[in-house]
């Protein structure tokens, strides 16, 4: 609170304090006005953020190679052992709401040449300002046995229909990535976010290259 100083050294310092303390009610009043518009999140005016898969990238990449359990490695204990695979996949999260929303929880399976194959997650949470747009990456570790497994699972009679092996399925998984010949995306991905008392879950699927 400002208050008004009658001391007087030739009216000056009264003068002073008189044009602050219009200044003060005149800031109060801004920033009233500038709040008035504003409401907090409810399930009418909370819009749901939306997310897009921006790109795929190949984090890491040890080529394609195999070996059995009865090769004997130079250093340590033998068994079946593969190269991995990692992709990265970095998607673009927009806030289209005047508040910002918290990211809670993120999921999705893999699709890799049109087989869903793996998942991915993140459960970091992140803060995402009003009216922008942040960028997420997840990695997703492959491993041949695991993706010879999901293939078995989920692709094996689309394989049989194709005449293409499993084997031949991974090395062309394997040998491709760096290039991108055939298609990476996500499907059934699930994104959480809060706002207030509010939560909303965005759905989201994506393909690349597009």
């Amino acid at each position: 609170m400002a208050y008004l100083t009658l001391k007087s050294n030739g009216g000056k310092m009264q003068k002073q304090s008189i044009a602050m303390s219009v200044l003060s009610v005149l800031a109060i009043v801004a920033l009233l006005s500038g709040c008035a518009g504003w409401r907090p999140p409810s399930d009418s005016n909370f819009v749901t953020p939306e997310v897009t898969l921006n790109y795929v990238d190949v984090g890491h990449y040890f080529g394609w190679w195999y070996y059995a359990p009865d090769i004997k490695p130079t250093k340590g204990t033998a068994g079946s052992n593969a190269a991995p695979l990692d992709y990265a996949f970095i998607f673009d999260i927009h806030n289209p709401n005047s508040f910002p929303v918290m990211l809670e929880d993120f999921k999705f399976a893999c699709m890799i040449d049109g087989f869903e194959i793996n998942s991915g997650y993140s459960t970091e949470s992140q803060w995402i300002p009003a009216g922008k747009t942040n960028q997420l990456r997840v990695e997703v570790m492959f491993d041949p046995q695991g993706t010879m497994m999901s293939l078995g699972v989920v692709a094996g009679n689309q394989l049989k229909e194709k005449g293409v092996g499993l084997w031949d399925e991974l090395e062309k998984i394997w040998t491709g990535a760096p290039d991108f010949t055939f298609p990476v995306g996500v499907t059934q991905g699930a994104a959480v976010f809060k706002a207030g008392d509010v939560t909303k879950v965005a759905g989201f699927e994506g393909t690349y290259p597009k």
